[in-house]
């Protein structure tokens, strides 16, 4: 059906391997014939968590991220330890590590690409409820703080720009969607 669109690989070369990206650069044949170069990033993939309260809040996290040189509000979120971990075990990591929380009911909302023009990093999105307090733990580089919004704070956030990370406003909409419908 598209494959008018498709582009063949004909060479690929590793720029940088770095611990948790791997930037190539490849020479295409586009689907006209001629030769292009597109540079991208390899990403191991991702999980997040929207946790929601048993208020009905929701849980997010702040903290620094040095890209952009901004504090954010997100949900709890890490890349995958391995390409075969299951990315629902890396989201209830990610969850107990970030937040302390463990989930007693947690399912699947999708699967992004976060950016398609130059990495392939996919992050599989969750939420989790029936959450029981537990200890927050995070990697000795992580400094966060905690952050309870119901629902319609959230939406507002992300409206005003508050939240600006990608899977953060995905999450809060999805969630605001299935509120919606029932």
């Amino acid at each position: 059906m598209d494959e008018d669109l498709i582009e063949k690989e004909l060479t690929s070369e590793a720029v940088f391997d770095g611990v948790l990206l791997h930037v190539r650069k490849d020479t295409v044949e586009l689907p006209n014939g001629h030769e292009a170069t597109r540079e991208w990033i390899k990403h191991p993939g991702a999980s997040s968590v929207i946790p929601v309260l048993p208020d009905g809040k929701l849980l997010f996290v702040r903290q620094y991220r040095y890209p952009i040189r901004q504090v954010t509000l997100e949900v709890p979120a890490g890349k995958l330890d391995a390409p075969d971990e299951d990315p629902l075990y890396c989201a209830e990591r990610e969850l107990s590590e970030e937040t302390g929380y463990t989930a007693g009911k947690i399912r699947k909302l999708t699967t992004i690409a976060t950016t398609v023009g130059f990495s392939n990093e996919k992050i599989h999105l969750y939420a989790a409820e029936d959450l029981k307090p537990g200890k927050q733990h995070t990697d000795p580089d992580e400094f966060i703080n905690l952050v309870e919004v119901s629902l319609e704070e959230a939406l507002e956030m992300v409206r005003d720009g508050r939240i600006v990370d990608a899977k953060s406003v995905v999450s809060v909409l999805m969630l605001a969607q299935e509120r919606a419908a029932k």
